[in-house]
């Protein structure tokens, strides 16, 4: 089987790490992975900022991209589900506006191709043990995109459940939104941070290594609020967790170890 990898702009400009554990844990898997050069942003960022005839550009583009691919895999739900979700809906508007079907039906021949990495490995490989080794305690933090657009369900917790070593424990309010939003944090800074430090000290209170998720983005939120947590004058630092994208716990192996 062939795919292609959505690395995403957020992981290809600051989380590499996430697409080499992407590759090295599909390739162990039997999956040959292309990365087609003439990816970039999905245009999430100026959708949700309203600038809907701006990411018309950026639909086209990611639409060329990966014609001719069956599987388009991504490490980001929140990446799948701008594709899946809005893609089409940007097209029917401007299908509505008189501009022609053009979009319409590139969205209609890519959303229904793209996959969310864990839902690729329960939904189409249909594994849940890929053969990973992590020995450490893990908490995961479940994305809105991936929870409540893709809807998820328990894939990632399925995957995580299976990984020798790991033990998994509980993160209260899992459901409740880190409070990233994307540009919602830079709109609403006070309030983005606010959720967030509920967050992380929900992730703090399990005791857990590892705050795990899917999505980089939400994660870079709360390891910032992490790194920037306050301690009291005279007081020892906090036991906090690190932050890890999903991926990287897979892609880890008791022969390779995680990515250097």
């Amino acid at each position: 089987m062939r795919v292609a990898l959505f690395v995403t702009c957020v992981n290809d400009a600051l989380y590499p790490r996430t697409g080499i554990a992407v590759v090295r844990l599909l390739e162990r898997l039997g999956v040959d992975v292309d990365f087609p050069a003439g990816q970039s942003c999905c245009g999430q960022p100026q959708y949700n900022t309203g600038y809907r005839r701006e990411t018309e550009p950026l639909l086209r583009r990611t639409a060329t991209a990966f014609a001719g691919h069956e599987y388009v895999v991504t490490p980001s739900g929140s990446c799948a589900a701008m594709i899946c979700e809005h893609y089409p809906r940007i097209g029917r508007k401007a299908a509505a506006e008189g501009r022609g079907g053009e979009l319409a039906e590139a969205a209609a021949a890519l959303a229904p191709r793209v996959y969310e990495l864990t839902e690729f490995l329960v939904d189409v490989l249909g594994v849940t043990d890929v053969g990973a080794y992590f020995p450490h305690t893990v908490t995961y933090h479940p994305s809105c995109h991936g929870l409540r657009g893709l809807g998820l369900g328990d894939r990632p917790r399925r995957l995580l459940a299976a990984v020798r070593g790991l033990r998994l424990v509980e993160l209260p309010g899992a459901e409740e939104c880190c409070g990233f939003g994307g540009t919602f944090a830079v709109k609403n800074p006070d309030v983005s941070t606010a959720m967030g430090a509920d967050k992380i000290a929900s992730a703090a209170a399990t005791g857990a290594e590892v705050l795990c998720g899917a999505d980089n983005s939400c994660l870079a939120h709360l390891d910032g609020l992490l790194r920037r947590a306050d301690v009291p004058p005279g007081a020892a630092p906090r036991t906090a967790p690190r932050t890890l994208h999903l991926a990287e716990i897979l892609a880890a192996t008791e022969e390779e170890g995680p990515l250097p």
